[in-house]
């Protein structure tokens, strides 16, 4: 399994790691061409969906099927939580007669709610431990 971790590079700025060597820029809304650690949830729970559909999807269309997922959800700012998070996967399906439309669709719902380890920690709820190790 990949260490993670984020290192301060700047006021409300992060640069988030991986020991695989990937990187990706975290901070405020205002600031530009980083993502803010609520986006990043969102994406994370998008990309879930994708890669969950991907096999019963490639399966059925094909290695290069085009697909997008979408994802919203204001923050509660009072709670400073995401009360809501909506994704609406977007495919072309227009080859397909709509029974094998609608069996599809139904294959895809059970793999991401079976597979989908970011979407079903966000409905289980999980806990969340913070240790603060500072040098003496």
């Amino acid at each position: 399994m990949a260490e993670l971790w984020v290192e301060r590079t700047g006021t409300r700025r992060y640069t988030g790691k991986s020991s695989r060597g990937a990187e990706v820029l975290i901070g405020s809304e205002d600031v530009d061409g980083v993502f803010t650690p609520g986006e990043l949830l969102k994406i994370a729970l998008a990309a879930c969906t994708g890669m969950s559909s991907d096999t019963p999807l490639a399966r059925r269309l094909g290695d290069d099927y085009d697909a997008t997922v979408k994802v919203s959800g204001d923050a509660d700012r009072e709670n400073e939580l995401y009360p809501e998070l909506n994704e609406v996967l977007q495919l072309d399906l227009s080859e397909l007669d709509p029974d094998a439309r609608e069996r599809l669709l139904s294959v895809v719902g059970r793999a991401v709610d079976k597979v989908c380890t970011v979407g079903r920690t966000l409905k289980a709820g999980t806990t969340v431990n913070l240790t603060i190790e500072a040098d003496q």
